[in-house]
């Protein structure tokens, strides 16, 4: 009886590994793109997080644990070098026989340029974007845009000439841009997630990957991209309504890395106290915005955690301005399927709040 026992045990310990290993590894670089899959690969499996909550993206040093993760995915999708310029090198040694999915190359995304200056004016200049750039009147459609798969899956390599790298958290390497607020910020911006149309996109092409790999699982992958894709659509809506007031007042922003999120909201920043790269404003530049938020009269400055917040302090001084903290990488936010809603959801409320 205990023989039998015994048996029974290891046959369901056999299955079960068995059955886990067909569910494809993912490994991903940042918890927004970690949450996308994490909803389509909900009720199947869980993605690895390379760059752990609350560390910067640029110039991390993988733990072990990460590079295995890595080492052992089937899929490994990320924003791209523009974002995470180290991790390149990274997933060409690590992952060489995974599939790599940049997501800031993929067909029909919504792709923008940096903004240049302390002052942004009006952005109505995108419209040559073509594809891969539309202007919203109040916010972008989620889930919808047709997404064209890509065989191809190993050219993860080619895409070594975006010269200018964006993160979110910890830039101190850039102090090179320092007092050179007018010089020519070219690339792309890599905060992309930050649209909910992108997202959308992003949920069809994630699940379609995992459904021609893990054909077994196809049908629950393409019902939990369009559940995300419903979910992304409501807190649109909410979104929306709640920034309402925001749209007659004025505010600045610490780094320029809302724009995805203003577009997609019928919003926009009157300026940043820093680059798209976040690298140390310059005195002339600090003054330049202190100027804005005087002349405009701008009602609130929005800092984030990772930054110094003395800057901040010293943009205010003088004016009446309120001032709130908003994090673009969701640093106090739970891991797991809902974190990219919960990701929209709070930092539009956070930025309805302050107004």
């Amino acid at each position: 009886m205990l023989k039998t026992t015994l048996f029974s045990a290891l046959s369901s310990l056999t299955l079960t590994g068995a059955a886990l290993a067909d569910v494809p590894r993912v490994a991903t670089d940042i918890a927004p793109v970690h949450g996308l899959v994490a909803r389509v690969m909900m009720g199947v499996g869980s993605p690895d997080l390379v760059v752990q909550l609350g560390a910067s993206p640029h110039g991390y040093s993988l733990r072990p644990s990460e590079a295995m993760a890595l080492n052992r995915a089937d899929f490994v999708f990320w924003m791209g070098e523009a974002l995470t310029p180290w991790m390149e090198e990274s997933i060409d040694t690590l992952a060489a026989n995974g599939h790599v999915i940049e997501l800031l190359e993929t067909e029909g995304v919504i792709s923008l340029p940096f903004r240049e200056g302390a002052r942004f004016e009006a952005h109505d200049d995108h419209s040559d974007e073509g594809e891969h750039h539309e202007e919203h009147d109040g916010h972008e459609e989620a889930g919808h845009g047709d997404h064209e798969e890509h065989a191809d899956h190993d050219d993860h390599g080619e895409h070594s000439d975006h010269d200018e790298h964006a993160e979110d958290e910890g830039h101190e390497e850039h102090s090179s841009h320092e007092g050179h607020d007018g010089h020519d910020h070219d690339g792309v911006d890599p905060h992309a997630w930050l649209s909910p149309a992108n997202g959308a996109l992003w949920l069809d092409l994630i699940s379609e990957e995992l459904a021609e790999f893990d054909p077994e699982n196809a049908d629950k992958y393409r019902a939990n991209a369009e559940a995300g894709k419903a979910e992304i659509a409501a807190v649109v809506a909410t979104v929306d309504t709640s920034l309402e007031p925001l749209r007659n007042g004025a505010f600045v922003v610490f780094h320029d890395a809302y724009q995805y999120f203003e577009n997609s909201f019928g919003i926009a920043a009157s300026g940043a106290i820093s680059l798209g790269d976040a690298s140390a404003p310059s005195p002339a530049r600090i003054a330049e915005v202190q100027h804005t938020v005087e002349e405009l009269g701008v009602t609130c400055v929005f800092s984030e955690p990772q930054f110094n917040p003395g800057l901040v302090a010293t943009v205010l001084e003088g004016t009446e301005a309120k001032t709130a903290v908003i994090d673009p990488m969701g640093t106090e936010l739970q891991l797991g399927p809902q974190f990219y809603t919960e990701l929209l959801a709070d930092l539009g409320q956070r930025m309805a709040d302050c107004h």
